[in-house]
Parts: C-alpha cells; structure tokens; sequence
C-alpha cells in the first residue's frame, strides 16, 4: 500500500446489521454488526502485482466482483466492531503482500550421510550371514 491510512478509509465501506449473540433485547434493537467492504479490483492504493497477491491469498474472502468481505459481531457496540473489523483487516491485507521466502535446497549433513553408511553396511553385513556356507568359503 502506498498511501497513508486516512485515503485507505475513502476505499473502504461498511455495512451495519443486527448481530447475533450477547446483548439481550438490546440486540433485537440495534444493528452492532459490521461488515467491512473494500473493492480490490478498483482499488487506487494497491499496485497491479499486489492486486494480484491480494486476489491470489485471499480469495476464500472476495467475491466474483473483486470485493474483500469481511464481518465482525464480537462486540456489543458497532464502534468497537467497526475497530475490530479495521484491525483484522489490516492484517489480512499485511499478511497476503508478505512476500513468501524461498526456501534453500541443501544437502544432507556429513553425520546424516555416515550413519546412513553405516546402517547399510550392518545390514549388508546381516544379510551375509544368512547365505549358504559352501565348500569354497571353508577354507
């Protein structure tokens, strides 16, 4: 992301319902659930390649459209529901422009590579012991 946090909030929508769960009757009253909208695809903040990395890590959460859903209902107020949702997303989006560390072939150590010798020799060895005795082998 390349703009400071306060454009970020122009992109993002939200959407308020009533939630489910703690509050009693003040539940059936008031709409504290929170879903945060935010159009990857059209977004301005986002390069092409993190659109792309976006789209690609977190797909399970964007629709056919391109937009992020997420939801938050934890919470008796809309406010705190509203911060929880801000917070979650923040770290989805963190954690899907994380660049995946590419992972270092190496071989197998010099202990590894001895034991794995020596093991063969003692069943070479075992294996010996069970052939036929012949006549040759005598003497």
């Amino acid at each position: 992301m390349n703009q400071p946090d306060n454009f970020l909030n122009t992109e993002l929508r939200f959407r308020t319902s009533r939630s489910s769960g703690k509050g009693g009757q003040h539940v059936n009253k008031v709409e504290t659930k929170v879903e945060l909208l935010f159009n990857v695809k059209n977004s301005l903040l986002l390069t092409r390649e993190q659109k792309t990395l976006v789209l690609q890590n977190l797909n399970n959460r964007i629709d056919e459209n391109g937009i992020f859903h997420l939801t938050a209902s934890t919470e008796r107020s809309q406010w705190m529901n509203k911060r929880k949702a801000m917070e979650r997303f923040y770290s989805l989006i963190r954690r899907a422009l994380m660049p995946v560390p590419v992972r270092v072939r190496t071989g197998p150590s010099h202990n590894a590579v001895e034991n794995r010798l020596k093991k063969k020799k003692l069943i070479s060895e075992k294996k010996s012991m069970r052939r036929k005795i012949t006549g040759r082998e005598i003497e």
